[in-house]
């Protein structure tokens, strides 16, 4: 990660443009601190990836609360390509000013340079194969598939360099922590599956007990493992299955449009 950090820094000096990816269910947890600092005097956009993941209602306070911040912010789901001409306009909107001085000093069509930030699993490689309308990037369900910094082409105008997903080194708060693990940001090995499977059932039922209804019948454990069918020999519960399946579906959106951060 250090490592990582300190090639980001360097390649700042060769961009015009940082389009930050974060998680729509978790913007706060999933934003790294030090791209305010590595990105200052560069150009920004924010994109709320998975936001087919998130609470649409909470996901438009979160664009209100970004763009009142003078951050452009886009809700965004990547596998899917409609307003990827929208995020190319705000691209070549954000760095008019740039591509205006370029011309005035005889420069032309030099493309618009743009890192593509974020921390691990937060779908950069997929917004990237995306935005460039080809398999320009690794892609996985999991943290870390992006191992080094890699160009992509995306057409004449505008180019993207790939970075690592990157996580500061200790967290402050551990409400960042416990959600960065519970959207899979974190590997499971770290923290306890049994203890994130306590984390998000108190979460749900506090906030969307409508959901567990809905998917489970009931708002307990008995109920997850019921309807999922992690029944072991002798007719007991395995709730260690029930675990990996009640975490399983909400990060993949059987639960519904979850978030797991209140905009301020």
């Amino acid at each position: 990660m250090t490592k990582a950090l300190r090639q980001m820094k360097d390649d700042m000096k060769l961009i015009d443009l940082v389009i930050e990816l974060l998680d729509a269910r978790v913007p706060m947890a999933s934003r790294n601190p030090d791209i305010d600092t590595l990105a200052s005097g560069k150009s920004r956009i924010v994109i709320l990836n998975k936001a087919d993941l998130a609470d649409p209602a909470e996901s438009a306070r979160w664009v209100t609360c970004f763009e009142e911040a003078g951050l452009k912010c886009i809700p965004l789901d990547s596998r899917v390509n409609h307003d990827m001409d929208r995020i190319r306009a705000c691209c070549r909107e954000a760095c008019a000013a740039k591509i205006e001085r370029d011309r005035a000093r005889g420069i032309k069509n030099r493309p618009v340079r743009a890192m593509i930030a974020g921390i691990p699993n937060v779908g950069k490689s997929t917004f990237i194969n995306s935005f460039a309308g080809r398999a320009s990037a690794r892609t996985g369900n999991k943290p870390g598939v992006t191992k080094g910094a890699q160009w992509i082409r995306v057409d004449k105008q505008l180019e993207l360099l790939d970075t690592p997903g990157i996580l500061w080194p200790k967290f402050e708060d551990q409400t960042v922590g416990r959600n960065l693990a519970l959207i899979g940001s974190i590997n499971d090995e770290v923290i306890s599956r049994d203890e994130l499977c306590e984390i998000l059932l108190e979460f749900m039922n506090s906030n969307y007990p409508q959901a567990m209804d809905e998917r489970y019948g009931g708002r307990d454990m008995d109920s997850i493992a019921d309807r999922l069918g992690c029944v072991g020999r002798g007719g007991e519960y395995d709730y260690t299955r029930a675990c990996k399946g009640f975490l399983d579906d909400f990060r993949s959106g059987r639960l519904g449009r979850i978030s797991l951060e209140v905009a301020p």
